[in-house]
């Protein structure tokens, strides 16, 4: 039987307005666990939730961001990813007389 692993305890600083927002939270650990996963599972997954690139990401990127653009849903508002394709973007410089 494998032993069971001590949960570990992590304290950080909150402002008074946030303090006060959560004293109603019957169960704050368990909130804030849950927020915090959350959280996790929405970093993106190129920068790690730094928020900028290594060069080395942002050449990644680059190559990348030649068959990819960033376009915004009609439906919901929300930005994301739409792989134009070589064969797509061969095709339209044809078109275009490139």
């Amino acid at each position: 039987m494998a032993a069971r692993r001590k949960e570990e305890i992590v304290t950080f600083k909150v402002d008074h307005a946030l303090w006060e927002a959560m004293q109603g939270i019957p169960n704050r650990s368990a909130f804030i666990r849950s927020a915090i996963l959350t959280a996790l599972d929405s970093v993106c997954p190129l920068c790690q939730g730094s928020g900028t690139l290594t060069p080395d990401q942002r050449n990644h990127w680059e190559r990348f961001a030649r068959h990819h653009t960033i376009e915004r849903c009609d439906d919901c508002d929300a930005f994301h990813l739409v792989c134009v394709g070589r064969e797509q973007e061969e095709h339209g410089e044809e078109e275009r007389g490139e």
